[in-house]
């Protein structure tokens, strides 16, 4: 009689483990990314701008561990984080700013170049599988982060459905979206800081002005056509735009529905474009004017803004500011 050893058997009969099927749980889904990091490694090189975006993502990392999250992974310059609670995931994106506060202070003195953040944030069901998650929370959560603006958080409309009638009431909603895959048009809400005094950013917010050569400003004046705004440190982000939505409403096909955005940012005053056409600058007497497209630059002293053409240009729309520092 011939005896067959275990490993003579044919494959047919050798057992075949059975494999695993990941299960799907209900996840708040968080994708964060830094802004200013592309700046950065040009005007630092590579071995500084490396060092200043793994310190900071590591201290968004354990921000938001402390906060009852928990990082999937590090992407980069961005991380993506899972919650089980989703009042938890927005309370902890909006103290994110204090968090870049903190970096920008340990490194601003060697780099002069301040960094930021955009946060994409949906709920749904996520499945996890090998050191990653997969699902349309995931893919909502990162097309919201890819089209937030810096400083700026962006949620999902099924999140938004979750939250406490008091985190509403802190949201605004924005224009539909599309999402690439998926058909139809999502709404957007931003969850907005100026109304809540905890995300004020603590600390000595004058010495990151000053440490960047500007004056620690307390107030920008806005003049448009006879229509005069005063924009605070405390009143949050200003957005220009046809939208309705927008803080300030300007009917010119020339201007896109969400145009630019003013706020006050580590004691700066700071314009942002995400615009088609562009935002052109004019300081005071300066013959030069600043471009921007889908960037941003620090207002001081006095001068023109122009949306979607230049100020010298006066069928275009335009508006002045003025920059009230402390030492004025």
């Amino acid at each position: 009689m011939k005896m067959v050893a275990d490993d003579d058997r044919d494959d047919s009969e050798q057992s075949v483990p059975e494999q695993r099927i990941p299960e799907q749980a209900d996840k708040t889904v968080v994708f964060a990314d830094l802004t200013g990091s592309t700046k950065l490694f040009e005007s630092q090189g590579n071995t500084i701008a490396t060092n200043v975006v793994t310190r900071c993502t590591q201290m968004l990392g354990s921000h938001f561990t402390r906060a009852g999250g928990r990082v999937v992974k590090f992407l980069g310059d961005g991380l993506l984080v899972l919650f089980d609670q989703s009042d938890d995931a927005v309370e902890a994106a909006s103290h994110t700013r204090d968090v870049l506060y903190e970096c920008n202070m340990e490194h601003i003195d060697n780099t002069n170049t301040p960094l930021g953040l955009k946060v994409g944030i949906e709920f749904g069901l996520v499945i996890e599988q090998h050191g990653d998650c997969y699902g349309d929370a995931v893919n909502v959560a990162a097309r919201l982060g890819d089209r937030a603006e810096a400083n700026e958080i962006l949620l999902g409309e099924s999140l938004y459905s979750r939250l406490p009638e008091s985190m509403q009431m802190l949201c605004t909603g924005i224009d539909r979206i599309a999402i690439r895959g998926k058909a139809g048009l999502f709404r957007v809400w931003r969850f907005d800081l100026k109304h809540s005094a905890e995300t004020t950013i603590t600390g000595p917010s004058d010495l990151l002005g000053e440490r960047l050569g500007t004056a620690p400003a307390q107030r920008a004046d806005i003049d448009l056509n006879g229509r005069h705004m005063q924009l605070l440190p405390e009143n949050g982000a200003l957005v220009i735009g046809r939208s309705e939505s927008c803080g300030l409403v300007i009917d010119d096909r020339r201007v896109s529905r969400r145009h630019a955005r003013i706020e006050w940012v580590g004691g700066q005053c700071t314009l942002t474009d995400f615009s088609t056409n562009g935002t052109w600058v004019k300081f005071g007497r300066e013959a030069e004017l600043v471009i921007l497209k889908r960037d941003n630059c620090v207002l001081h002293g006095y001068g023109m803004v122009g949306l979607g053409g230049i100020p010298r240009d006066y069928s275009s729309s335009s508006f002045s500011f003025h920059i009230i520092s402390d030492e004025e």
